[in-house]
Parts: C-alpha cells; structure tokens; sequence
C-alpha cells in the first residue's frame, strides 16, 4: 500500500513539473514573439516599397514577405548613403573602446579592489557618483575641451602639433574608454576572488602588475566578457556624440547616417533597408556569443 502511494505522488510530481515546463516553454514562446515583432517588421518592410509598407501596416501582412517583394530599398541604401565606409568607421571605434576599456577599467577596478592605499573608498566614491551625471549635461563642455586639445598632425613628412580633436577618430573614442559602471564592475568582482593568492604571489618576488595579468585577470572571465558586452552596445548605438564633433562624412559612424534618410521626404523602405543593415552585425555578435552573454550576466550577478 505505502509503495503504491510512493508511486502515485512520484507520477503527480512528475505531472507538475512536466505542466510547468509545458508552461514556462510557451510563455517563453509567446515573450519571444513579441519581441521580435518590430524586428520581423523591419526586414520586412525593407523589401518592400513605401506605398506597399503604409498600406500594410494596418494588418498582419506588415509581417509577412508578400507584396512587391524586391532588393531595391537595399540598392537605393547603397547610393544614397557610403554604407561601407560608416560600418567600417563603427567597428573600429567600437572595436577600440571595447578592448582599451577592458585594459584601463580593469586596471582600475584592480587599484582600488586589491591594493592598500589611502583614500580608495573615497575614489571609488566618487567615480559611483558621476553614474547620476547624464551626458547631454556635460557635452557641451566637452566639446568645448576637446575642441582645445593638442594632436599631432603631418604636412607631408614633417610632424606638427595643431589644436583640436574635432573630425578624428579620438574624439570619438578617447572620451568613452574610462566608463564609471565598468570599474565599479571590475571592482565589486575583483573583491571576491581571495587576497591570499596576492599575498602568494608577493612572496614568490611578483610585483603588482604580473598578478593582475597571471592571477586576477584569468580569474575574470564573466567579468571580462560582461562588461565586453555592456560596453558594445552603446558604443555601436552612439549618436548624439559624433553628430556634434564629427562633420566630415569619411569619420562618420553609422547611426550618424541615419539623417540622411529623413532630409526632404523620408524614403521608408530605405530607411529599414539601412536599419537593417546596421541591425544584422548586433545580431550576429549576440547569437555567436550567446551563452557567454547569458553565463557572464548572471555569473556577474551572483559574484556582484
């Protein structure tokens, strides 16, 4: 009798969590479904043409490849707009915020997580606090600074120094490698990883900067590819930024080239046509490292 009561209350508990699969497997559907409906929307509608996408964006065929289906919006992109040349100016300033982020926000996360120095609460502190600032506040004045700032320039083989960083690469990418979040990331994860492996290390002869290399920085995986990612997006998203200190159109990256779909009258379907196109690298990055975005976050989280 008692073995076939075990056996019912296995069979009921096997039943519940089957149900809860069931159900956590659909809710799961129906969140995806949503939130890839404006991305259906935007592929879409890309091959579409203007008078075919405001047709249709009253009803479901919005999200369906019928119609007058073609790559001419792509074409259109390509002639209005020099595509290749802003993807290339927005992967290498993202490319070099990423990974000189990663150098400098980690050394500094490791000064004020494991050496001993007087007023490191206080430095930390504050770095914490400029995260309230918003940047539209300070851009102005930055501008205005990196306006003033010497760079070397060459007049065929001679080199000079000039004033102004306005229309180069470095404006758009010297200014974002310090990020406040990122060091106090590196810092809370840096904490818990043991300070007798320093204190190990000291006494075999290592000096500071071989245990941050050999000891805490292979130690930091999820930290690293974390901040990786949180520090891709809106380097890739930038916009307000290069639109006021960059005007010449060779430096531009490409969200800036999203004005010049808008300027008389807005072509729609090329404006998908090249939302999609800067949206398909964002995509790729993410599939290619899913598990380690989903692994680093909640690594991250717990470490936290």
């Amino acid at each position: 009798m008692t073995a076939v009561t075990v056996s019912r209350q296995d069979r009921t508990e096997h039943q519940q969590r089957r149900r809860r699969r069931i159900f956590s497997y659909v809710a799961m559907g129906i969140f995806a479904v949503v939130f890839l409906f404006p991305l259906v929307f935007m592929f879409v509608s890309s091959l579409k043409p203007d008078g075919q996408i405001l047709s249709d964006v009253r009803s479901l065929r919005a999200f369906l490849p019928v119609g007058d289906i073609s790559l001419d919006n792509y074409v259109g992109v390509f002639d209005r707009v020099p595509v290749a040349r802003f993807m290339f100016n927005s992967v290498l300033v993202t490319t070099l915020i990423v990974g000189l982020g990663l150098v400098v926000n980690s050394m500094c996360g490791f000064a004020l997580s494991r050496l001993e120095w007087k007023g490191r609460g206080v430095v930390l502190a504050v770095i914490i606090a400029t995260l309230i600032v918003p940047f539209e506040t300070i851009a102005i004045p930055m501008v205005y600074w990196v306006s003033k700032l010497p760079t070397l320039v060459f007049e065929g083989a001679v080199p000079k120094y000039d004033f102004g960083w306005l229309n180069t690469y470095q404006v758009q990418i010297i200014p974002f490698i310090a990020n406040a979040f990122s060091i106090f990331l590196f810092t809370q994860y840096f904490s818990t990883i043991p300070k007798s492996l320093d204190e190990a290390a000291r006494i075999d002869g290592a000096g500071w900067f071989t245990i941050y290399r050999k000891i805490v920085v292979p130690l930091a995986g999820p930290a690293f590819a974390t901040v990786a990612i949180l520090t891709f997006l809106p380097a890739w998203n930038s916009y307000l930024w290069p639109l006021m200190v960059v005007q010449e159109e060779s430096l531009r990256p490409v969200m800036v080239g999203m004005q010049y779909f808008f300027q008389l009258n807005t072509a729609w379907g090329e404006v998908m046509a090249y939302t999609s196109l800067i949206t398909l690298p964002v995509l790729i990055v993410f599939l290619s490292f899913q598990r380690a975005f989903v692994s680093s976050v909640a690594a991250s989280g717990v470490k936290g």
